[in-house]
């Protein structure tokens, strides 16, 4: 944001003064619900009715139009029917307003004439210089200053300031969030509903609320996404605020799978390009509200997770095992405890539990307190704990006594920990939250919370990310190229120009070049039509490998011709490449799509024909450094074969990761040119990487 447009939003959500255009008399009504919430709230700010049919609403002065408003406000509440909108935004503009709340639906949500109607809302927004909220959205509220620019019902309840911002796409989904997190005792310092987003989107508002120092967690919901490279952005101030940034996303599988020329872009599917870039830039995605809710507790607590090692205690042997089951799946240890802290244990848990890691201290805990209560201090006192989930049900008798023990762990230890009590008494779990205590009601819940909390904590310890060159790579194509499938030839020349490493390649356009590329080789040499309509080769019969000796080459490069032709009787055939074997370990696919949302990027997986099959890809945005690639490598369900199995030997990360790392760098710099960008596959050896075929396909951006 600009300096001057990062202010306007800054009055929007901080005004001093508040216009209500349109504003009623029955404050039950959409127009007259933010009157009423402003008066009953205490805004301390000027609230100006405007309507012409009322010359005071509850004892404020009402005026005929916005040209007699005595001051230029900060915001305008416009609640006025859709068609009274423009002619609304028109006259706030000519007063000098530079900020808007609109209600009013009836424009992009109802098809193509109320998306026209958007438009020309949009236009005469912009010619005022006017940002929008909305329309067809509920307001916002900041409850720090009481600034109530709502109807929702939200509103009707207790409200009072907290440290979570929440900015949800949804109004009604998002008040029923905001709703829930009251319930349990979460603060919203911010409620914010977007709407239509017509101007102002979500990360631009929630950018402006995160720069308060009184918010610690930012959540969001989002049903959809155009501005990729805004959300990243927002990302990356979080990371710099450390304050937590946390997303629900709808529709995750809505999206299908792109046409394509290339293996990247046919597996860009939609959400699974979401969640990578979410993950590279740190921010926690949830699958559903109560999700969100868990993670929004564990974040407001203080206690910082150290590293991913999960202390469990229970009087159930069962639950301590569903939890570490859980624990694996979302990348928690259930770390082995040393042996002076397994000696401590024993002295304090009964002969018949268990002193590994879960911790079973069975029922008997309820004749001797203290015994639960140093059963949890010594394990989080273990330099391999870094978080503890306390596990217990019912014990209806027994409440007062454990929120005792619950706070004495409290105030005797510094790490998080987290109490999972099944169906505890209500008023136990208001006592404990009052004291900053973090209640769940099933142990899965509690232990995915934990790791959400040790994800956050381990984004913030990472070194900052290398700043890449930006190569001089669109220069380097030279004159004379067109959108399309690019020819494979000049296509490994750009990217081993570029430091990607690449198998040599010729084009042979009868049987005699390709022959005397053969006896060049000194080797078996692979055979593979060439044609700006072919990008798959393999679909068509078009590769042949292991050719050496002349007669199998002159015989595969007439085959080639003759089932090309036979496949695509209209493509244009430019003849046989020739290029030398090369073996090695493991077959990687690696490349380079250009997304819609995001931008340029980049895809791994574990390649070969099964590629699109088998899915096993990761994606990241471009460019990112080395460290980057390694964490892509990590993710990979197949990543272990890069370690060696079945006595092949490991390959080199390293060498994979760099990479990585290059090409990312080099496809940010394409971005104007390149839509997509298929190597596969790409052969592993003891000398590294080596790309050994390539699609490499242009559609420059207007």
């Amino acid at each position: 944001m600009t300096n001057h447009r990062a202010e306007t939003v800054r009055r929007l959500i901080h005004p001093r003064s508040i216009a209500i255009i349109g504003a009623s008399a029955d404050l039950t009504k959409v127009n007259g619900r933010p009157l009423k919430h402003l008066l009953g709230k205490g805004y301390a700010g000027r609230i100006l009715p405007v309507n012409p049919k009322y010359d005071v609403i509850a004892g404020l002065k009402c005026y005929p139009d916005v040209g007699s408003l005595p001051e230029v406000p900060d915001l305008a509440v416009v609640v006025v029917p859709a068609r009274g909108v423009v002619d609304s935004i028109n006259a706030l503009g000519r007063r000098g307003v530079r900020a808007a709340v609109i209600f009013s639906s009836g424009f992009g949500e109802m098809g193509a004439e109320g998306q026209a109607l958007e438009s020309v809302l949009v236009d005469t927004a912009r010619r005022h210089g006017v940002r929008i909220c909305g329309p067809n959205c509920l307001g916002f509220i900041n409850a720090f200053d009481n600034v109530y620019a709502t109807f929702s019902q939200y509103a009707d309840g207790e409200t009072g300031p907290g440290p979570i911002a929440f900015v949800s796409q949804s109004g009604a989904f998002g008040t029923a969030i905001a709703a829930l997190a009251r319930k349990r005792g979460l603060g919203l310092g911010y409620f914010i509903n977007t709407g239509n987003e017509a101007d102002l989107g979500f990360s631009e508002l929630m950018m402006a609320v995160i720069e308060d120092p009184r918010v610690r967690v930012a959540a969001g919901y989002l049903e959809g996404l155009d501005d990729g490279a805004a959300l990243v952005r927002l990302a990356q101030r979080c990371q710099q605020l450390r304050k937590p940034l946390v997303l629900m996303k709808v529709g995750r599988m809505a999206a299908g799978v792109r046409a394509a020329a290339s293996h990247t872009g046919a597996l860009a599917v939609e959400d699974a390009v979401f969640d990578a870039v979410l993950r590279q830039y740190g921010v926690l995605r949830v699958r559903n509200e109560e999700q969100m809710l868990d993670l929004l507790e564990v974040l407001n607590q203080p206690r910082e997770a150290a590293g991913n090692g999960l202390g469990i205690v229970t009087q159930s042997g069962g639950a301590g095992v569903m939890m570490a089951d859980r624990a694996e799946e979302v990348g928690l240890v259930v770390t082995e405890l040393t042996e002076a802290t397994r000696i401590r244990l024993i002295e304090v848990t009964p002969a018949f539990g268990a002193v590994g890691n879960p911790v079973d201290v069975t029922g008997q805990f309820v004749a001797n307190p203290e015994l639960f209560r140093d059963s949890v201090i010594r394990l989080m006192e273990d330099p391999n704990v870094h978080v503890c989930v306390v596990w217990l049900q019912l014990m209806l008798a027994h409440g007062d006594k454990l929120v005792g023990i619950f706070c004495d762990i409290q105030r005797q230890t510094a790490k998080p920990f987290f109490v999972c009590w099944v169906a505890a008494p209500e008023d136990a779990v208001q006592r404990l939250r009052a004291e900053g205590i973090v209640v769940f009601g099933a142990g899965e819940r509690a232990v995915e919370a934990a790791s959400g909390l040790v994800r956050f904590h381990a984004h913030l310890c990472r070194p900052a990310p290398e700043a890449l060159p930006v190569p001089e790579a669109i220069a380097a194509l030279g004159e004379n190229i067109s959108d399309g499938l690019q020819d494979s030839v000049r296509a490994v020349a750009w990217l081993a120009g570029a430091g990607v490493p690449m198998a040599p390649v010729a084009l042979a356009q009868d049987a005699d070049e390709a022959v005397a590329l053969w006896r060049a080789a000194g080797g078996p040499v692979a055979a593979k039509i060439e044609s700006p309509h072919i990008a798959h080769k393999t679909e068509v019969g078009g590769v042949s490998l292991m050719l050496d000796d002349e007669a199998a080459v002159r015989q595969a490069f007439a085959r080639l011709l003759r089932d090309a032709r036979a496949a695509l009787p209209l493509a244009r055939l430019d003849g046989v490449l020739v290029q030398k074997m090369v073996h090695g370990h493991l077959e990687l696919v690696v490349g380079v799509q250009r997304d819609p949302v995001f931008g340029m990027l980049v895809m791994v997986g574990i390649g070969g024909v099964l590629v699109e099959v088998l899915k096993d890809v990761v994606f990241r945005r471009a460019p990112f450094g080395v460290d980057e690639a390694h964490r892509m490598l990590s993710e990979l369900r197949l990543g272990a074969v890069l370690d060696g199995v079945r006595g092949r030997p490991a390959v080199d990360r390293q060498a994979i990761a760099r990479m990585l790392s290059g090409l990312s760098a080099w496809a940010a710099a394409m971005q104007p040119v390149l839509r997509e960008l298929d190597l596969n596959p790409v052969i592993v050896n003891e000398d590294g990487p080596l790309a050994v075929d390539c699609v490499m396909v242009f559609d420059r951006l207007p």
